[in-house]
């Protein structure tokens, strides 16, 4: 039995941010993670940093195979930096192995072998979330059928490549596979694509995606996986068609990963949609227990995870003032080609709770930049508060678009009115000098 000040079950951004800080204030720190390959967490090994390496790739023209390793050379770099972030640290101590709550203090881990028992008044759980599988028949378990994280390691690119599933992982992964030249079908359930944000820009992103050769198939559900021959498989729609591939991508979300941890030992709460239950300073229905980052549920970005640490550090070290309540216009991108980016309110949801609006829209094809750089597609719009001429939201679809969203966030941020963007000398020729048009509204 071994005794700790912190354990820290996830080696995720949260956990490994907070494992430095309170190592730096002298605490005696367990951290646990069960994949040597995940030390860093998802955003590094599976998720934003390895397929945003294959989305530049992809658009530089260079071999998906030449692609992939250039991905793992990267993602190795980035891990070990990680890992030795930690390792080197003489009051944190590195465990690889699963862990499992024995109760609402003891967390049992094997090592070498033999099981022990870490205890220790604060615990954290940092373990993120797990790919989502469909109740298709067929065989999920074959070389053919693959989840965001698995695809990516695939070292041949599949001529044919269908993807259930046409939320946010799927969009970018067709867009990404696309560009490396696979065929791509995209499967799902819904009417119309990303349905959560601006119709028309929803619109234009669809139709930009088709003109690439991207094909939709909308209102149906894949149902069985066939076995058509040693390369391929046939995917049975809902619709009664059939669609071909060499791979499917099982793209139907993720959830919090909290299986095996021995909840049932403890008295931590799940939610509804099974992820652990915390309040606004993450702390779960057990006192000195956290959940930070994915397997809280919500947002799954490392930025949020990196902003739970801020919460956790504020109420171990600091005034106890920040929390969930404080935080807000969080933005996010989707790194399709061109990338889509979103802060705040739609004007459908901004009228829906009851604002006066006025919306700004830009053709990007209008703004002297995209001629420079030779990519006209796509749309701004911004939303805008009538009454007090704050902004509400913003939707950029289109180049530079992740770059820019984060000017509107800290705009939004600061309560400053839409006219101090559409009025700021931005330097030329830029995306950043859109606003000058785009928040010229009516």
């Amino acid at each position: 039995m071994f005794t700790y000040d912190a354990i820290i079950i996830g080696f995720g951004k949260a956990g490994k941010t907070l494992a430095g800080r309170l190592a730096n204030a002298n605490w005696n720190v367990a951290m646990i993670e069960k994949d040597s390959s995940m030390y860093g967490g998802t955003c590094i090994n599976i998720a934003c940093i390895p397929t945003k390496v294959l989305v530049q790739d992809g658009l530089k023209k260079i071999p998906y195979g030449d692609a992939i390793e250039r991905k793992d050379t990267v993602v190795e770099k980035l891990r070990k930096k990680n890992y030795k972030s930690l390792a080197d640290h003489n009051n944190v101590t590195i465990y690889e192995s699963e862990a499992r709550f024995r109760s609402d203090k003891e967390v049992e881990i094997e090592i070498n072998g033999k099981l022990e028992v870490l205890i220790a008044e604060h615990i954290f759980i940092n373990t993120g979330a797990t790919s989502n599988i469909p109740p298709l028949k067929g065989d999920l378990t074959s070389d053919k059928v693959y989840t965001s994280t698995s695809l990516i390691e695939r070292k041949q690119l599949p001529q044919q490549l269908a993807i259930i599933g046409g939320g946010y992982i799927g969009m970018e992964y067709a867009s990404m596979y696309q560009t490396f030249g696979a065929e791509v079908t995209v499967i799902t359930p819904e009417e119309e694509l990303l349905t959560r944000e601006d119709r028309e820009i929803a619109a234009e992103v669809q139709k930009v995606m088709e003109e690439k050769g991207i094909r939709f198939i909308f209102g149906v559900k894949a149902q069985e996986i066939i076995e058509e021959s040693e390369d391929k498989v046939s995917l049975s729609l809902s619709n009664g068609e059939h669609v071909s591939a060499n791979a499917v991508l099982l793209a139907t979300g993720r959830k919090a990963n909290v299986e095996h941890l021995g909840l049932e030992n403890t008295s931590i709460e799940l939610t509804e949609n099974g992820a652990i239950k915390v309040n606004d300073h993450l702390e779960t229905t057990v006192n000195n227990i956290w959940a930070l980052g994915d397997v809280k549920g919500g947002m799954q970005f490392t930025y949020i995870s990196l902003d739970d640490y801020r919460i956790v550090e504020n109420f171990l070290f600091g005034n106890k003032k920040y929390s969930l309540k404080s935080r807000k216009n969080i933005p996010y991108s989707m790194f399709i080609d061109p990338p889509l980016s979103r802060v705040g309110l739609t004007a459908k949801e901004a009228e829906e709770k009851g604002y006066e609006i006025a919306e700004g829209k830009l053709s990007v094809a209008s703004h002297p930049r995209a001629h420079v750089i030779n990519d006209l597609r796509g749309l701004f719009k911004v939303v805008i508060d009538k009454r007090t001429d704050k902004i509400l939201g913003a939707s950029l679809f289109g180049p530079e678009s992740p770059e820019l969203i984060n000017l509107v966030k800290l705009a939004m941020d600061l309560d400053a009115p839409y006219t101090y963007l559409r009025d700021q000398i931005y330097n030329h020729p830029v995306m950043s000098e859109s606003f000058n048009t785009l928040f010229t509204v009516n």
